[in-house]
């Protein structure tokens, strides 16, 4: 019997090609032209001359998932690390699911791709077993080669690509035992950073092909007045053509195309009236509100005669922001449609593309290119639909450019959100716990599926992590959701989606409850993550208190908590479980400026990160992660967004900061714990959230002031 990630049997064609295929949904695909290499699945390529191309599945945008996956595949398979060569994935009947999000690229590859390259290794082995007339349990595999140690003899792979190639595909290849595996758990370089640092790396906006001119998009909803004469007169302007996303100006440049919009005379019809100061006072009534609230986790009694703390904590409307506006390179002509795209979700592009243009998936192709930022914008597939579209109008290839203006305004934003928390205590210990979520579900993709909404229970948890997920042993917990509407904009993913705002707000009221207690805050979390079973359910999730423990004393320990500091210097401490699956501990090390500098007003001269993220698979790439996490996060210490009349008010990183090298962190420290389990689990969006509370809990320690708001306001 197969399952949903087993490596799929098929007959063997003549010739050295083997026709057979591996999908997640464990279907069968074939390689359509018979060749002299050997292809036992789509993810692994060898040729006569020992050349060994590996495919990556997932969409490169800076996290190193292209040098980690292709790790997965030459350890299991033992082939010549030094000579892979990676070539990226294009949706077709050989990939169906090429979706790059939810910290699961790894994760989710982690046994199809083990069970590919097993498979190809057993199939070299039994070919060079049969040339030698061996028994096969007397070979072995090292370095892209087959060995006999008996005899001496060896036979590389390329020299067995004619004779595997006509063998069966094993139907339950064996595994090698993780013992045995040597580059996975080993730091490695990314394949593609030299490429990269020296330019020669593709990214969408390097994309060109003959013929091709550029189109920059005045966007909006409907047209009241146009008068395109003055942008016609531009030098370099081709055209002007009225699009669904708005009116597009055609250059021979990318420079034409921008002067022209900017003498192009345009009126919207317009009717939003959406403020971002009105709905922060409508998250924050609903939150204090008893109506229309969906409680998500309701265990123990909550006494009515309990006195507690009260805490509301805000967050803003955010946005994505990568140096990489968002761009698409389109053409189409004779039916067909090719697409040059930064794209974290290339089955979604090709499948919107045809449905725009009214053609079958199978005649759009789709090359995907590196990504210069993703944090999830580029799950969306709006840019490639417009320029598409474009491209239909014009007759001609278009490359449509965002500008950072467009990339502010006409994304999907990350929700604003306000958490409503209140906690009694007993014996210096929380008796009680009530925490009430309001803000939006993401609503980028239309409104939810009728069957969704039957459990409104479970439907609200899966966009509560954080809140109903919290791991801490208290006898009576309760908390809720509440859905406040944004009409006329557009939510979506954000780098670490729905933890960001809810652990920043739990684990900020956990150290206010501590100094309520007046107790040590790490002292106070892991006593309430003892005292009762370390593995529990909560919703469709499965929590372990026992790893969370263990990456909060990893991070104590690593980071002195207790010892002394220099003066002014102080730790803050923070810890999260996202999704159930990584356990995260942050301790931050900061002080406060007397007379606070531009930038943060704070410095952070340390963060030490403790992770359980199950089998590691590059140490290296993890530890970017981290660092990489830990700047975003800081960042939206400092940044928001805010609407008026339906439209996003800031318009590059002047109004809108990110952080600078002069406000990053001196030392970002990551500490790993040892495995948990046979896979790797997600790291891209869980070294996020703690960051924050770690910070301001810092910041609480210095100068007594909590932090309840971001952006962080010192002066408040």
């Amino acid at each position: 019997m197969t399952t949903r990630r087993a490596f799929l049997k098929t007959s063997v064609v003549a010739g050295a090609a083997l026709v057979v295929g591996v999908t997640w949904d464990g279907e069968l695909f074939a390689i359509d032209k018979p060749s002299a290499a050997f292809i036992p699945n789509g993810w692994i390529r060898i040729e006569p001359t020992g050349k060994t191309i590996l495919t990556i599945g997932k969409s490169e945008m800076g996290q190193g998932v292209r040098t980690s996956l292709a790790m997965i595949l030459a350890d299991e398979l033992d082939a010549d690390w030094s000579g892979v060569e990676l070539k990226q994935a294009s949706p077709g009947p050989n990939f169906k699911r090429l979706g790059t999000g939810g910290s699961w690229s790894i994760g989710g590859s982690w046994t199809p791709l083990r069970n590919a390259a097993a498979a190809a290794r057993t199939m070299l082995v039994d070919a060079a077993a049969a040339r030698w007339g061996v028994d096969r349990a007397t070979c072995t595999t090292s370095g892209g080669a087959v060995r006999h140690e008996a005899s001496g003899r060896k036979l590389t792979y390329g020299e067995l690509t004619a004779n595997a190639a006509k063998l069966p595909v094993p139907d339950k290849p064996v595994l090698k035992a993780m013992s045995a595996l040597t580059l996975v758990g080993t730091p490695q370089s990314r394949r593609d950073a030299q490429d990269i640092v020296i330019g020669n790396a593709g990214y969408g906006i390097d994309a060109h092909v003959p013929g091709m001119v550029y189109a920059s998009i005045e966007r909006g909803k409907k047209v009241k007045h146009l008068d395109s004469a003055a942008a016609r007169r531009v030098t370099g302007v081709i055209d002007v053509v009225t699009v669904p996303s708005g009116v597009a100006i055609i250059g021979e440049n990318t420079w034409a195309a921008m002067k022209g919009r900017h003498s192009l005379v345009v009126e919207w019809d317009d009717a939003s009236t959406f403020n971002s100061d009105d709905h922060m006072k409508a998250l924050q009534a609903a939150a204090a509100a008893k109506e229309k609230v969906t409680v998500t986790r309701s265990e123990g009694s909550i006494a009515e005669t309990l006195t507690g703390i009260d805490a509301t904590y805000e967050y803003p409307f955010n946005v994505h922001a990568p140096v990489e506006p968002m761009n698409c390179l389109a053409s189409v002509r004779d039916g067909k449609c090719e697409l040059w795209v930064p794209t974290q979700a290339p089955n979604r592009v090709q499948e919107r593309v045809a449905a725009a243009l009214g053609i079958k998936p199978d005649d759009v192709q789709v090359n995907v290119t590196l990504l210069g930022g993703g944090f999830g914008r580029r799950l969306n597939a709006d840019y490639a639909v417009e320029a598409a579209q474009v491209a239909r109008a014009v007759g001609k290839p278009v490359q449509v450019l965002w500008t950072r203006k467009d990339d502010m305004a006409h994304g999907h934003f990350h929700m604003a959100a306000v958490h409503k928390m209140w906690g009694a205590m007993e014996d210096g210990k929380p008796a009680a716990w009530r925490h009430t979520y309001a803000t939006t579900y993401h609503n980028v993709n239309g409104p939810p599926e009728p069957e969704e909404l039957k459990d409104l229970a479970a439907f609200y948890r899966e966009i509560s992590w954080g809140v109903f997920d919290i791991p801490y042993v208290i006898p009576a917990i309760e908390t809720s959701f509440v859905d406040v509407e944004t009409p006329s904009i557009s939510i979506g993913p954000w780098r670490s989606v729905y933890a960001a705002s809810s652990v920043f707000a739990r684990e900020s009221f956990i150290d206010e409850l501590a100094h309520a207690a007046k107790r040590d805050p790490l002292e106070f979390r892991l006593s309430l993550l003892d005292g009762a079973k370390d593995v529990f359910k909560v919703g469709s999730l499965t929590i372990d208190r026992s790893r969370l423990r263990r990456v909060l004393k990893l991070a104590a320990e690593k980071s002195g908590w207790g010892t002394p500091l220099p003066e002014g210097r102080v730790r803050g401490l923070a810890c999260n479980v996202y999704d159930g699956e990584t356990h995260t501990a942050y301790v931050a090390e900061v002080s406060v400026p007397k007379t606070p500098q531009h930038g943060l007003g704070i410095v952070v001269h340390r963060i030490v990160a403790a992770i359980d993220c199950g089998v590691v698979v590059n140490p290296r790439g993890i530890a970017q992660q981290v660092e990489s996490g830990a700047v975003w996060a800081l960042s939206n210490l400092m940044n928001q967004i805010t609407f008026a009349n339906g439209r996003a008010q800031q318009t590059s990183y002047t109004d809108f900061p990110v952080l600078r090298m002069s406000d990053c962190p001196t030392v970002i420290e990551t500490y790993l714990v040892p495995s948990h389990g046979e896979q790797p689990l997600g790291i891209g969006e869980p070294v996020v959230p703690p960051v924050i509370p770690a910070v301001l809990n810092a910041v609480f320690a210095a100068t007594g002031k909590r932090i309840r708001r971001l952006p962080m306001r010192l002066d408040a």
